[in-house]
């Protein structure tokens, strides 16, 4: 940030509070100050950092972070991931699955991610023994519910050199194309969406 933003913004939000007390006493600065607070915690809490993410490997080997958006059992849907991944069975490359937990409103008010945690560990083991009995050894992680900061959480230790997104329903949701989109933007790794069975 410019440092002339700064004594910029801190203005911004006394000036009106002290303006208040002054002409209409303390009620009144108690509202402007409250609704500074409301201003600054909206416009705060939609802001994120839009920069670059992950940083590529520097081995020379191909490592793949595949995130998963819902099991992938079907031998034919394995088949389709590995041709568009590029994945050779018994290769060399190094592959990593995440499965964001998907978190219901009220589950996430009341801090039950239990179920959701859960649900995507099942899916991450369908995953995982699905492409080892298709001959890619894969580890698995459960990630934040983002999808986007799920791939940026893994990428911090777990420098990839390809990210792919994987949806099993053709009919992608909002949800995965918004994070697809995003992802292409951001990633310093090549990136692809692959709906198996689109």
């Amino acid at each position: 940030m410019s440092a002339w933003k700064l004594p910029l913004i801190v203005g911004a939000i006394t000036l009106p509070i002290v303006g208040s007390f002054l002409i209409a006493g303390p009620p009144a600065g108690f509202v402007a100050g409250a609704l500074g607070v409301v201003v600054l915690l909206t416009v705060a809490a939609r802001m994120r950092p839009l920069g670059p993410i992950g940083e590529l490997p520097r081995d020379g080997r191909h490592h793949l972070l595949l995130v998963v958006a819902g099991p992938i059992e079907e031998p034919g849907a394995v088949r389709q991931l590995r041709v568009a991944a590029g994945l050779d069975p018994g290769g060399d490359a190094e592959v990593r699955v995440l499965a964001p937990a998907s978190i219901g409103f009220l589950d996430r008010w009341a801090s039950d991610v239990g179920d959701a945690r859960d649900e995507a560990q099942r899916n991450l083991v369908a995953t995982v023994a699905a492409l080892a009995k298709d001959g890619i050894e894969a580890e698995a992680r459960v990630g934040d519910e983002d999808f986007v900061q799920a791939v940026e959480d893994q990428l911090q230790t777990y420098p990839a050199d390809e990210v792919v997104l994987v949806s099993v329903d053709p009919a992608a949701s909002e949800k995965v194309a918004s994070a697809a989109a995003e992802l292409n933007s951001r990633l310093r790794a090549e990136f692809r969406h692959v709906v198996l069975g689109g």
